[in-house]
């Protein structure tokens, strides 16, 4: 048995694996073993990979759970110390592994880890999904040390030191196998977005740390599987971030939040019509009729481990009101808040 197995999630995306496995392949450490989850794919991409790529291991699953149900059912199947999350549109670098596992086999408190993400098509800056680390404010909006709303910094080697953060990208997320078990993996009524923010979040819960760690770096395209122009991705965004904060809001915070991201999801709703179209306004509406019907179970997983009660993780939120921080007080950059 490898120490890291390193599962690249796919979905209809031969053209990412043809162009961004081979930087895998290339980079792999002698401690990991590279593998393939497909997600019940259309295109070749399977055949692809066993005929080209033979040292690749290949799972398939039954259907397209998401990202979620996607990753569950693969790594029930793998067994290693740790998992690294890989988006197929992911070209790594040389050393990009040992950094990171050297990190966490230190200290065993960590529990998820992830590089530094730049972006692919512009490698002088970072890439929106998580940048050089995630954070939260307390209203569930989230946000990257490099990346703010859709404001994306250059790295200047402005974040190079190791930090803990409060979420680590799905698109590059290193995580210790018997924890992610243990916490019963990635919620699968997220389907995809922001269920790497509720694993992070629960595993901080029960005392866990999350770590960024820089001198690994990869490169990341964004949106392979699913473009921002299309209002799917903001119906999962809008909904799933209601989730997030129904699951692990302390119960003080739970109703005045909700309450305020309702009148402020409704002024995005309206935003989104006038700037992007019914398409994208019907999307939040859609988020909020789905969220109601999904918030009874949402409400029962809270109990489950008791979890936001026991670490405080709430209170470790330093930024109130990002919203209020960007657009009133015109703060563009991380060091800024």
């Amino acid at each position: 048995m490898k120490k890291v197995a390193v599962v690249i999630l796919n979905w209809n995306g031969k053209k990412y694996l043809h162009k961004f496995l081979p930087s895998v392949l290339e980079n792999n450490s002698s401690i990991a073993e590279i593998i393939l989850a497909d997600n019940a794919s259309t295109d070749d991409s399977v055949s692809f990979v066993k005929k080209n790529y033979p040292t690749v291991t290949v799972i398939v699953n039954n259907k397209n759970g998401g990202f979620s149900q996607g990753y569950n059912d693969a790594l029930k199947k793998v067994s290693a110390e740790y998992y690294v999350l890989l988006n197929s549109d992911v070209e790594v670098t040389a050393n990009w592994i040992n950094p990171i596992i050297d990190l966490m086999e230190k200290d065993k408190s960590i529990a998820a880890c992830q590089p530094k993400i730049l972006d692919y098509n512009n490698k002088s800056n970072f890439e929106y999904a998580g940048a050089a680390g995630g954070f939260i404010d307390s209203l569930g909006y989230p946000y990257c040390r490099g990346r703010i709303f859709n404001n994306i910094e250059q790295d200047t080697q402005q974040y190079n030191d190791v930090i803990d953060i409060f979420w680590a990208t799905g698109a590059c997320m290193f995580v210790r196998s018997d924890i992610y078990h243990q916490l019963g993996g990635l919620d699968e009524d997220f389907f995809a977005h922001m269920e790497e923010i509720d694993l992070c979040w629960r595993m901080q819960n029960v005392g866990y740390r999350i770590i960024a760690c820089p001198s690994s770096i990869v490169y990341h395209v964004g949106g392979g599987t699913l473009s921002k122009l299309n209002p799917q991705k903001t119906f999962l965004n809008f909904r799933n971030n209601l989730l997030l904060l129904s699951k692990n809001l302390p119960s003080n915070k739970l109703l005045p939040v909700l309450f305020y991201r309702m009148i402020m999801d409704g002024v995005a709703a309206f935003k989104f019509l006038f700037t992007e179209g019914i398409g994208h306004f019907m999307a939040v509406i859609k988020a909020h009729f789905s969220f109601y019907t999904l918030l009874s179970s949402s409400l029962k997983k809270r109990k489950q481990f008791h979890f936001s009660e026991r670490n405080n993780v709430y209170a470790k939120i330093k930024v109130n009101n990002l919203v209020w921080e960007y657009f009133a007080k015109k703060k563009k950059g991380f060091s800024e808040l």
